[in-house]
């Protein structure tokens, strides 16, 4: 797994994913051009404020490939989500997925928001069957992220798996 914790360091991601002398044989190869784009160019690498109460923050991951994605979003009083950032540890279609998922996410309400389902994100990308979680990883960042950003707006409103956790 070509594995990069992205931090705006196009250099060395663009190196992992450039053909090398074996052409497709390197490490290109599977990787459909818009998850090379993303992963080349990510979009909204970084972090916002976490402790800011109209920021919400989503950390995900998937025991078994060991991806792990951080999604924020920053919402303005009226509900739209105004910035969103990420950064993924994990292979190409995972951060492709992560930075796909931010650009779509801004200029959204936080209910259309939720409406972004991992098979749009997969078909955008033509991620293949064993990719697949990736997107999934994305959609589940979104939900929690946005679900952080619900319980920073009511703190006294939990979310009921953590009532029925306590209990």
């Amino acid at each position: 797994m070509a594995a990069l914790w992205v931090t705006g360091g196009r250099a060395a991601a663009a190196a992992l994913l450039r053909p090398g002398p074996m052409g497709l044989a390197g490490p290109t190869a599977g990787y459909h051009k818009k998850v090379v784009d993303h992963y080349e160019n990510p979009r909204n690498v970084g972090s916002l404020d976490k402790s800011a109460k109209n920021v919400g923050t989503g950390l995900v991951g998937a025991p078994a490939c060991g991806d792990v994605m951080k999604l924020q979003v920053e919402v303005d009083k009226n509900g739209k989500i105004i910035d969103a950032r990420f950064k993924t540890f994990g292979c190409g279609s995972a951060i492709a997925s992560s930075s796909l998922a931010t650009e779509w996410i801004k200029g959204k309400t936080v209910d259309e928001a939720l409406k972004i389902r991992n098979t749009d994100i997969a078909k955008e990308l033509c991620l293949p069957p064993v990719k697949l979680h990736c997107s999934m990883l994305a959609e589940d960042a979104i939900k929690a992220a946005l679900a952080d950003y619900k319980l920073k707006q009511d703190p006294k409103k939990e979310e009921p798996e953590k009532k029925a956790a306590k209990a």
